[in-house]
This record gives structure tokens, sequence and C-alpha cells, in this order.
């Protein structure tokens, strides 16, 4: 089964659940800055539509509050979004890479860290 698309509403319900774990709706509501926060209904909207697409779960009801998890992991909503973006590059990284590091976004520390990546895949190929 293909992972769903988030929007940005549903990025932020998911990263509700994937801080805190199971929530009502009216938990996953508190977890938004009052500036930001969309209706009590709009939420529960969205969060009934990523149930029938399998991106959350009701794990139970306590009185009328239903409780709902979520079934997508972080890691792999992240790298859905990423291969999107680079899909709108043509799957190039350079162009990315190139604005991250103009705009002071990537520090040494974080190209430290992928090129120890990088080598650690190598390695692997290597001995494959």
């Amino acid at each position: 089964m293909a992972l769903p698309r988030l929007t940005k509403l549903e990025l932020q319900i998911m990263e509700a659940l994937w801080d805190k774990g199971a929530l009502a709706i009216r938990e996953i509501q508190e977890n938004f800055f009052a500036k930001y926060r969309s209706a009590y209904t709009t939420i529960q909207t969205t969060v009934y539509r990523r149930e029938t697409k399998k991106a959350v779960r009701r794990i139970k009801k306590i009185s009328n509050a239903h409780i709902f998890e979520a079934l997508v992991s972080r890691n792999a909503a992240h790298r859905r979004l990423i291969d999107e973006l680079l899909g709108l590059f043509g799957g190039r990284t350079q162009p990315v890479m190139a604005h991250l590091i103009e705009s002071g976004k990537l520090t040494l520390a974080e190209v430290e860290e992928a090129q120890k990546t990088l080598l650690k895949l190598s390695r692997k190929d290597k001995s494959l």
C-alpha cells in the first residue's frame, strides 16, 4: 500500500501524534499554537479522512472521545516529502543542497554526518 500524501494540516496532526502518542481530537487541536489553531471540526474531519487512508486509526473510545494513533511513521512521512521535493528537481539533489548551504540551513556538523552515512553506504556496497 502506498504511503498517503500529507497536507500541511495533516502533517501537523501527525506531528502531534508522533510527539505525544495516542490522542483525542481535542488534544490534537490543543497541540497547535493558538495563533494557527484550526477549528475542532476541521481537525476532526481531517483525522477521519486520514483514518480512511490508513494513516491513523482509532484505538479506543473514552466517553464521547475517540482516541487516535499514527499508523504512518515520522520517518516514512518525511521520506515521502523529501522524495516529492526531489521529484520537482528531476531527482537531482544538487539544487536542494546548494540552497541549504547558501541559506545557512545546513551546518558543517550536518555535512560531516552526511559524509559518515555516505561512507557507511559505500562500505556496504563493496562488501556485497
